[in-house]
């Protein structure tokens, strides 16, 4: 991957090699850690970061639920994460905060261990391909009695991994997974939205990460006159989608154009999709006044 100078550790701007924690860290046995991933992008007014307020109130929601006391005010994180982008002079890239228990503690209860922060900003591209063939995969999205879904917690990826390592054994790009109940739940690290009849249609909460980029998806439709329904979505539904796309701060908005072996749209970017892709696209690029205050401007 990509480095620049500076992350910063704990209130501090340290040099990227020396950014390092403890082989006993409680996060790196347990996965004990939240994290925010956002976006920094080029815009005809300079760098700025997407929607990042509401990135940082789930960021210190997520903190929540494991009664991590974060040591630094909402606005502290958001000064850091700007201050980071100009020391380390970026344009266009990704940025990752994480909280996580470290050195001082083992066993399940993470009560002992010292509290980490951390904020990571770095060049990243595209995260999957312009459009996308994927798998319903095998595994389940966690269940929403098991852990807390609203939370984004960084153990509970492991289960995002193995349906990731199952789609690219099998030669796709993305896997979908489904909820306990068999319906469509969302991709290993994106939201999911199809298209039917000229109405979107994406996974009620419940066993979902409520994406930032699918809120902004629901409010983009919106304005454009598109129909959104939140709505449990069979597999059957799935499959004979009009048009479906990926939504996600790494993956954006990404056509879905194969779902296992079935073509959706004969293979093609759907008018809707490409409609809101497009609309994305201007309003991250700072073309359209009206959505400035999803964007916090570097200056």
């Amino acid at each position: 991957m990509e480095k620049t100078k500076y992350i910063w550790l704990n209130g501090k701007f340290v040099k990227w090699q020396q950014a390092k924690i403890h082989v006993l860290s409680h996060a790196l046995h347990y996965g004990s850690a939240v994290f925010e991933g956002i976006r920094l992008y080029n815009t005809i007014k300079g760098p700025a970061i997407f929607r990042l307020n509401e990135h940082i109130e789930r960021l210190f929601n997520s903190a929540k639920v494991f009664s991590m006391r974060i040591p630094f005010s909402k606005k502290d994180i958001k000064n850091a994460i700007i201050k980071l982008v100009k020391i380390n002079k970026i344009n266009q890239g990704y940025i990752r905060p994480i909280v996580f228990y470290g050195y001082g503690k083992m066993g399940l209860n993470p009560e002992g261990a010292e509290l980490n922060i951390a904020i990571a900003v770095w060049p990243w591209g595209k995260y999957l391909k312009e459009k996308v063939k994927v798998i319903v995969s095998d595994f389940i999205r966690l269940h929403p009695q098991s852990v807390i879904s609203t939370a984004k917690v960084s153990g509970y990826y492991v289960n995002s991994i193995f349906a990731t390592m199952e789609a690219k054994k099998k030669k796709y790009d993305e896997a979908i997974l489904l909820d306990f109940r068999g319906y469509v739940a969302e991709g290993p690290g994106e939201n999911i939205f199809i298209v039917k009849k000229n109405t979107l249609y994406t996974p009620k909460p419940g066993s979902i990460l409520l994406g930032i980029t699918r809120d902004s998806v629901i409010k983009i439709a919106k304005d454009l006159g598109i129909k959104t329904f939140e709505k449990d979505i069979s597999v059957k539904e799935l499959l004979n989608a009009d048009e479906a796309f990926f939504t996600g701060t790494a993956a954006e908005i990404t056509p879905i154009f194969k779902i296992d072996k079935k073509l959706i749209n004969k293979g093609k970017i759907g008018p809707i999709t490409q409609k809101i892709k497009e609309t994305f696209e201007k309003i991250v690029r700072a073309e359209l006044k009206n959505y400035y205050k999803w964007l916090t401007f570097v200056k």
